[in-house]
């Protein structure tokens, strides 16, 4: 559908307004029951979609999947190329340990291939949304401008529907995309600070991801080591939402704030462990690594 509507009459332009309120993403696709997210259900939006973003995280998303397609399918191929040594060597044993591997790794890369498919086609019902969104949007703007009559304040009730029900869609596509973005393994490797970290110096570190939480507190040991309460913490990964970070030192029953950054995941989508180094402070005199696996 054309998101063009100069030159329109009223009638074309009613029957349009109305076939979008028929392009409703529930009754064209099976998605994931709204149940897993009930902020999202019909009726309960939350907030308003962000076409961008969304875009931003997709494509690292799919960038991401193909990378762990790609390993995995070099490994079935060094694993097959294996077992044809094998059949001349005839070792039986081995042959069959190598037979279970190859299965393994091809039940994985069509797991991987059905995901990246399904997410494909999540992120296109997605664009139809926005872009029948989009054309609520130049229409109502296009009846803004004409002579109000019985006609257009009808089209314009209902292209406010359609318009509604398009976002309504977006912020449940954008949930059912937010169920495939797979766990983020945060691992804390310490504090970097040079001379301002001190034997007996007790910090705590608050880390943040919407409504996650990981808070730990660590010490500086006297041979400049570090031990900390907890190491590692699984997030899962938002489409809207950024990494807070905030740092304190414990100094007795005080606490002193040193630093609150944001941090975005969208380059954690890769197939290699991230080392995050933070600044903390602006000069970056107390620095935060972190280690991240998706």
């Amino acid at each position: 559908r054309s998101c063009s509507f100069t030159g329109f009459s009223t009638v074309q332009s009613r029957k349009l307004a109305k076939s979008l309120g028929r392009s409703s993403v529930r009754s064209r696709m099976s998605l994931k029951s709204p149940k897993a997210y009930n902020s999202l259900q019909k009726g309960a939006v939350i907030w308003d979609p962000k076409p961008l973003q969304v875009k931003k995280i997709f494509e690292a998303l799919k960038k991401g999947l193909n990378e762990y397609l790609e390993a995995h399918q070099a490994e079935l191929d060094y694993l097959s190329g294996r077992q044809k040594d094998t059949k001349r060597n005839s070792r039986l044993a081995f042959y069959y340990d190598l037979d279970k591997q190859i299965r393994s790794v091809e039940r994985y890369i069509r797991k991987l291939e059905f995901h990246i498919s399904k997410v494909e086609e999540l992120y296109e019902a997605y664009c139809i949304q926005c872009r029948l969104r989009d054309g609520a949007t130049n229409m109502k703007h296009a009846f803004s401008l004409s002579p109000s009559t019985k006609a257009s304040r009808e089209s314009l009730v209902e292209l406010y529907k359609n318009f509604q029900e398009c976002t309504e869609d977006m912020c449940f596509i954008e949930g059912a995309l937010e169920v495939h973005l797979g766990e983020f393994h945060l691992k804390m490797k310490g504090l970097v600070g040079f001379a301002r970290l001190c034997p007996g110096d007790q910090y705590e570190v608050f880390v943040r991801l919407g409504r996650q939480k990981w808070r730990l507190k660590g010490k500086i040991e006297t041979d400049d080591s570090q031990t900390w309460d907890e190491e590692e913490k699984i997030f899962i990964p938002s489409l809207h939402e950024k990494f807070e970070i905030k740092v304190t030192e414990l100094r007795g029953l005080a606490t002193i704030l040193v630093g609150v950054v944001t941090c975005d995941s969208i380059n954690f989508f890769t197939t290699k462990p991230q080392a995050i180094i933070v600044d903390i402070t602006e000069l970056g005199t107390i620095k935060l690594q972190l280690e991240v696996l998706w």
